[in-house]
């Protein structure tokens, strides 16, 4: 499943971004706890060069917390890179953000300049509330929907920090499969922009092989099925989810377990673990390098049938 959702606000902000950048003395990346290596912008390390990095795995209360604790020191790996897990349902944690600035911009702190920072993330990941919670008033839109934030706004929290705000931006495309689902079940992206029971399929094979006893535990179910689409019609048959003459309606079945994922009732769930991200991260650098050939050698045949055409003139 290639995901093709790239609103217009969305170009006109990575420009924006790039023009601003020079002016950052810090980046603030929030990133999806259950999908620190999805919800992470390959655009932000370009944008940012060496800027320091704080990363904040925003829905930690919902992640796996050993998951998340295998992902802090992953991260942490790269240069200039401060991870921290976080949730907005804990504004004390939050709070402890421009803490965190100060130790990784202590040069500015000290000729007592304000800290220039840039917030940056993929649509619903709470950015939003965030900013609303480190400003102590409501600035920023918040909202389930994602692309709430339509433009860039700087927000001086008055404590030696400014922040500059940005849109949610998903990248152009998302050239990894398996990233592209996770966002898809997270809810990064709209509902509309997927088929439900293709992206439940997705989150129900998972689940049987990382979570099988939460599952069966939250749909009180005996025996591990043996596919995602057992477990589907499994959940469909113990949650009521019938279509006239008893067959299983597999959208209501593909909804529910989406949405009990989304809000934690079925227990705390990571999607990726760090050894996943590295195979992967592989896989997606062959894609495009054959993507690469792919277009050098469209352009060497455009050069030639231009050639022949002069030739034939």
């Amino acid at each position: 499943m290639a995901i093709q959702w790239y609103p217009g606000h969305m170009h006109k902000a990575r420009k924006e971004i790039e023009e601003v950048m020079p002016q950052v003395d810090l980046v603030i990346e929030v990133l999806d706890a259950r999908i620190p290596y999805s919800s992470e912008n390959p655009m932000v390390s370009k944008l940012r060069g060496d800027k320091p990095c704080i990363k904040l795995l925003n829905k930690s209360d919902l992640a796996d917390p050993k998951v998340t604790e295998q992902w802090i020191e992953y991260l942490e790996q790269e240069q200039g890179v401060k991870a921290s897990a976080i949730t907005t349902l804990q504004p004390a944690m939050v709070k402890m953000i421009p803490d965190l600035c100060r130790k990784l911009v202590p040069h500015r702190d000290k000729i007592e300049k304000d800290i220039r920072t840039m917030i940056m993330g993929i649509p619903n990941v709470g950015k939003s509330t965030i900013i609303n919670t480190l400003a102590g008033r409501v600035i920023a839109k918040t909202g389930n929907e994602p692309a709430v934030t339509k433009s860039q706004q700087r927000i001086n929290l008055r404590n030696g920090i400014v922040l500059s705000d940005t849109p949610g931006i998903l990248w152009p495309k998302v050239d990894n499969e398996a990233s592209s689902y996770r966002l898809a079940v997270t809810g990064a992206i709209k509902d509309t922009a997927m088929e439900y029971e293709d992206v439940a399929m997705f989150a129900a094979e998972y689940f049987l092989q990382a979570y099988p006893e939460l599952i069966c535990e939250r749909y009180k179910i005996d025996n591990v099925p043996n596919s995602d689409f057992e477990l589907l019609e499994e959940i469909g048959r113990r949650r009521g989810a019938l279509r006239p003459g008893g067959r299983i309606d597999l959208h209501k079945a593909s909804e529910l377990l989406l949405h009990e994922f989304r809000s934690g009732k079925i227990g705390l769930l990571s999607l990726e673990t760090p050894a996943m991200a590295e195979v992967e991260k592989v896989e997606v650098a062959r894609i495009l390098a054959a993507k690469e050939e792919e277009r050098l050698a469209r352009l060497e045949q455009n050069k030639l049938k231009r050639a022949g055409k002069r030739h034939q003139g």
